[in-house]
């Protein structure tokens, strides 16, 4: 059996980062994805936006990966006319009693770095966006939005020049990590049934992660997280868009709260919002409740009270792979080797993933030796 220098476990948009890193800095790479095309899960079900990497804790790879990878997506956005506007972001406070946490906000954005984050007050905000209700809000004007699959299709490509292979439609049934490298055994969907050994393995299973590691004899079992499921429901909206920049309220808990994100063609959608689930053997029904839209009109019209009765219709849904229980403090994006150095695994890639993705790919690199 012939040893290969890296296997890297999906292809979502950090798995395809990666394969993109290690193929064009010269490495044999295998890219295993059991779905039969690239970034059919997380990676095609979020907003889509670039973010400019305010929420997070200074220090925390969150905040140093979001920032360092805003500015290499812009690049790479420019570089290859990936479709992509810089349309900025507004924070908005809708009560009195919210003004202390943006406030704090404000003070995190500029810790982070994020120093064009500025403070406006509401009337300074219905300048801009005159449909906005708010009592203070913040600007980000280094928020954007992407074509996530444009992108990918770019990883993609720069990767299979670089001699990257796709396996699609296989997936790591099992697998043990030694001291000379990682086995793993790969089903495909056919039924074949092939043995890779690997020099490193990189898995960036996404929402699966946590259970891939767990298929590998040899791993640390007790530092792999426990995975959690929080699934955003989206909605779009009927008519025209009523702002033209985003719109987020404060932050809550599990999330970012049900902002208003703009697409390419200027439409309006409102999401996610948090809603914990369980897989059922495996599958995540992503089917989105109409009964949810209830809460969606609450929470929105606290920021847009024109908006319209039945205006709202389901669109889509996608799960954040979360290692952080509900109730608990978010955890920091993971990467761990479980005592093997020729595995990395990552862990809760949620957002800001997709804006982070080739600053995570550079990390990841970092972490490992020459494969």
């Amino acid at each position: 059996m012939d040893k290969l220098d890296c296997v890297i476990i999906g292809a979502g948009v950090v798995g395809l980062a990666m394969a993109r890193r290690f193929a064009m800095a010269g490495h044999e790479v295998v890219v295993i994805e059991k779905h039969p095309a690239i970034g059919m899960e997380t990676s095609s079900r979020n907003s889509e936006v670039i973010h400019a990497g305010i929420y997070y804790p200074t220090g925390s790879l969150k905040a140093r990966l979001c920032v360092a990878g805003r500015g290499a997506l812009y690049d790479y956005c420019n570089e290859r006319g990936i479709p992509h506007r810089r349309c900025g972001k507004l924070i908005v406070a809708t009560s009195d009693a919210q003004a202390p946490r943006l406030a704090a906000i404000h003070a995190q954005a500029h810790a982070n770095g994020c120093t064009e984050v500025v403070a406006l007050s509401g009337e300074e905000a219905r300048q801009i966006e005159p449909d906005l209700s708010c009592v203070a809000a913040l600007s980000s004007p280094n928020t954007g939005i992407i074509d996530s699959h444009a992108y990918m299709l770019a990883l993609q490509g720069d990767a299979e020049n670089a001699g990257a292979v796709f396996a699609f439609g296989s997936e790591v049934a099992s697998g043990n990590a030694g001291s000379d490298g990682v086995v793993l055994q790969v089903s495909a969907v056919d039924g074949a049934q092939s043995e890779l050994h690997a020099n490193i393995v990189i898995n960036c299973g996404g929402l699966w992660a946590p259970d891939l590691a767990r298929r590998i004899e040899g791993l640390q079992q007790d530092s792999i997280p426990i995975a959690h499921f929080a699934k955003g429901n989206y909605y779009a909206l009927a008519g025209k868009a009523p702002f033209s920049r985003l719109v987020y309220p404060v932050p809550e808990s599990g999330g970012l709260g049900v902002h208003l994100t703009l697409d390419l063609g200027g439409q309006a959608r409102f999401g996610p919002d948090v809603e914990w689930i369980e897989p059922v053997d495996g599958n995540i029904d992503y089917a989105v409740d109409p009964g949810r839209a209830d809460r969606f009109y609450r929470e929105i019209r606290a920021y847009w009270p024109a908006l319209p009765d039945a205006s709202l219709q389901p669109a889509y849904a996608g799960v954040r792979p979360k290692i952080s229980a509900p109730g608990a403090p978010a955890a920091d994006f993971l990467f761990t080797s479980h005592g093997n150095p020729h595995y990395l695994g990552l862990y809760g890639i949620e957002s800001p993933g997709l804006t982070a993705s080739l600053a995570i790919a550079d990390h990841a690199a970092s972490l490992i030796s020459r494969p």
